[in-house]
């Protein structure tokens, strides 16, 4: 790796780090970039995965007094996050990518209209609180597959879930979903660390740097009014929309 290239992932890694706690959509920078150093897509993703890893942890560094209280919570959605996760990655592992890459900008832009709509949405479920579990469940597995196959933009998926299906405020649930993505981004980046084909220099110079990014993300986030953190999340998920749409 040359200092210019260094230096890129270097600068990345922060950002991504610190646009993954503010709103998700990190790895959209992190990701092409390793791809346009020449790391083929799939080593770029298993290598991006292990990378940005450590962001989650940053992440809930900072924001550790908004978790003290959603550890219920926690307890329920982190296993579930991590067998998904496993799910994912052994998926990427068996399967051809472009299968499941094709729906993902589909699943992008229904994340963000739910987002959008999500006090509507969540006031027609305000007396079904048992259909808002099971949706929180099982929508929290299928975005951890996603998640553990190609992790980019899988805290928008997370933070629009959360929106629908708990109430509480936005920035809570920006803080909830930070641990959650970040176990996906573990839990299948050790399956990766066996069995795909990681760059190993690459991740040892993303992992500092999303740490930081994270914790700087969760400084961010906490001043955002929860309207202007709702419409940066929509545009991260639809560019990130876009762009995977273009490169597949």
């Amino acid at each position: 790796m040359s200092l210019r290239d260094l230096l890129l992932v270097l600068s990345a890694g922060i950002v991504a780090g610190t646009a993954n706690t503010i709103a998700g959509g990190g790895s959209l920078l992190s990701f092409p970039l390793l791809v346009a150093l020449g790391l083929p897509p799939l080593d770029a993703n298993v290598t991006n995965t292990l990378g940005i890893a450590p962001a989650g942890l940053g992440g809930v560094l900072g924001f550790r007094h908004e978790l003290a209280s959603q550890r219920s919570r926690l307890l329920v959605l982190l296993p579930i996050s991590a067998i998904g996760a496993v799910a994912g990655a052994v998926l990427l592992l068996l399967t051809p990518a472009h299968v499941f890459s094709r729906v993902v900008p589909l699943l992008i832009v229904v994340a963000c209209v739910l987002l959008l709509m999500q006090r509507r949405i969540a006031r027609t479920l305000e007396n079904r609180r048992r259909h808002r579990t099971w949706l929180l469940r099982t929508g929290t597995l299928v975005s951890a597959v996603y998640g553990g196959y190609f992790g980019a933009a899988v805290s928008v998926l997370l933070l629009a879930l959360l929106a629908v299906t708990v109430r509480d405020s936005l920035q809570r649930l920006n803080a909830l979903k930070v641990p959650l993505a970040g176990a996906m981004n573990l839990v299948s980046g050790l399956v990766f660390a066996f069995f795909a084909p990681v760059h190993w220099v690459y991740v040892l110079v993303l992992a500092p740097s999303t740490l930081v990014g994270g914790r700087i993300g969760a400084s961010a986030a906490r001043r955002i009014p929860d309207q202007p953190l709702r419409l940066v999340v929509v545009a991260l998920g639809l560019a990130a929309a876009v762009w995977l749409q273009v490169s597949h």
